[in-house]
């Protein structure tokens, strides 16, 4: 079974700081790519970061470029989601994805509201 559960998310102001971790199990870690996206009321689903399985490279979508960054640890089979200079705009589910063997796996998201 695969399975992604995310955690970290929370109320933050204007301009704070969260982590979000999302923890894998059921497949080989280190050889999936993982993804961050994003959902917010009304909204459809919006990419926001991705890591690959095999060089580490990375991507962002253009709304948190220079804001949020992902990394992962192989070891503990977890991706995170440092996310600096919050915006109320950022608010949103943000839901852990992975790709495993072609296949989409998704998480069912952590709650980010940024308000003041």
């Amino acid at each position: 079974q695969v399975q992604l559960v995310e955690s970290g998310g929370g109320l933050v102001q204007p301009g704070g700081s969260l982590r979000l971790s999302c923890k894998a199990s059921g497949f080989t870690f280190s050889h999936s790519a993982m993804h961050w996206y994003r959902q917010a009321p009304g909204k459809g689903r919006e990419f926001v970061a991705g890591i690959s399985s095999s060089t580490d490279a990375t991507n962002y979508g253009d709304s948190v470029k220079g804001r949020f960054t992902i990394s992962k640890d192989n070891a503990e089979n977890t991706v995170y989601l440092q996310m600096n200079s919050l915006k109320p705009e950022d608010t949103a589910t943000y839901i852990c994805s992975s790709t495993v063997y072609g296949y989409r796996y998704w998480g069912q998201g952590t709650q980010v509201t940024v308000s003041s």
